[in-house]
């Protein structure tokens, strides 16, 4: 199958089709991890993206359906170098290709992943078009450019749960505001038998008092921190009656909601191996990431916000305390899926600090 790949800037490039043959649209991202193209593709906030690994080779061990992150695949597209047709694993029960045909995405191969890695990172991230079917590169560059950027998109609603559902557990109640949540969020939680309560993105401060919750957990999710308007507003409310917590996108929400600014990054961190340094204790753990916005550090004075995590690459903002409230949150993504569980402990920390709501909060460890 014919398929071409054309971004904004005039780039186009031609390849081999897979998947489903049509058009994909979205910002061309690219992720670095060696394995977890289930995770990754079924990960909510790759909404409104066409993801790129940067590892040639993708689909050696097929597709389990096991893994899920959500319900389906969530990005809008798929860039490979190589997408392999004979996979080998005893779990596997299908092909990347039959996975995306199945699930309606298109994808493309044979084409320079490192190429338009480069060209990513020179240029920052690329609105772009991927036909599968065809390879009109001048109509895949037209299509790129006319598509609104991720900014003025409402991607949250369009991967946050339709109604509260509840998941029990003998513990603290957790109510989870799902902006886009990755199930082993949710696995993580239970694990450590966490009363949880998933909630709608437009659900209401006063709805979620009516749970009697002794944490909110704001989720992950795609898309401009600015769009979640309703989690915003919610923080603000609930910020200082109970312990609020924040994973990926959650913690750009509450960084928002107490006055602080996000950013978008230039090209993002997506990938299983981001070094991120813990100023208290000067370790640093090697944590799963999926972000394209960050909060801006020189906004957090006044918020209550303090420092406590940052991406060793590059400074950006990893995580943050506030001084007097029970308020933790993180950039990365703790629950590893797909990546390393160096961080999974900041569950721990979580429940604990739920478990003391009136206490200052202490750190993560």
């Amino acid at each position: 199958m014919k398929a071409v790949l054309g971004l904004e800037d005039g780039t186009v490039v031609k390849g081999k089709g897979f998947g489903a043959e049509g058009i994909a649209q979205g910002e061309l991202v690219f992720a670095t991890p060696f394995t977890g193209y289930e995770e990754a593709l079924t990960d909510p906030s790759y909404k409104g993206q066409i993801l790129m690994f940067t590892y040639p080779l993708i689909g050696n061990y097929g597709v389990s359906y096991e893994n899920f992150q959500s319900d389906g695949i969530k990005a809008n597209g798929f860039v490979v170098r190589e997408v392999c047709d004979h996979p080998s694993h005893h779990k596997s029960k299908g092909t990347v290709h039959s996975f995306l045909k199945g699930e309606g995405i298109p994808g493309i191969s044979g084409i320079d992943t490192r190429m338009l890695t480069i060209l990513t990172r020179n240029k920052g991230t690329l609105r772009a078009t991927l036909i599968a079917g065809d390879d009109d590169g001048e109509e895949a560059v037209r299509l790129a450019r006319e598509q609104p950027t991720i900014s003025e998109l409402d991607l949250i609603g369009e991967v946050t749960s339709a109604k509260p559902y509840k998941i029990g557990g003998t513990g603290k109640r957790f109510v989870v505001m799902d902006l886009g949540v990755k199930q082993n969020i949710l696995s993580c939680l239970s694990e450590r038998n966490i009363d949880i309560v998933v909630v709608p993105a437009d659900t209401s401060s006063r709805q979620i008092r009516e749970y009697e919750p002794d944490a909110l957990l704001l989720s992950n999710g795609p898309g401009d921190p600015l769009q979640a308007k309703n989690a915003i507003s919610v923080v603000r409310e609930l910020a200082d009656e109970m312990p609020v917590f924040g994973i990926c996108l959650g913690h750009q929400v509450i960084a928002l909601a107490l006055g602080a600014r996000t950013y978008k990054l230039k090209f993002g961190h997506r990938g299983a191996n981001q070094p991120v340094k813990d100023l208290r204790t000067g370790i640093v753990h090697i944590t799963s990431q999926n972000h394209g916005f960050a909060v801006d550090p020189d906004s957090l004075s006044g918020t209550g916000l303090h420092i406590t995590h940052i991406n060793a690459n590059d400074g950006t903002v990893e995580g943050f305390k506030h001084e007097s409230l029970p308020i933790l949150s993180v950039q990365y993504h703790p629950e590893a899926s797909p990546g390393p569980r160096d961080a999974e402990f900041l569950f721990d920390t979580f429940v604990k600090a739920a478990e003391v709501p009136n206490a200052k909060t202490s750190g993560y460890r």
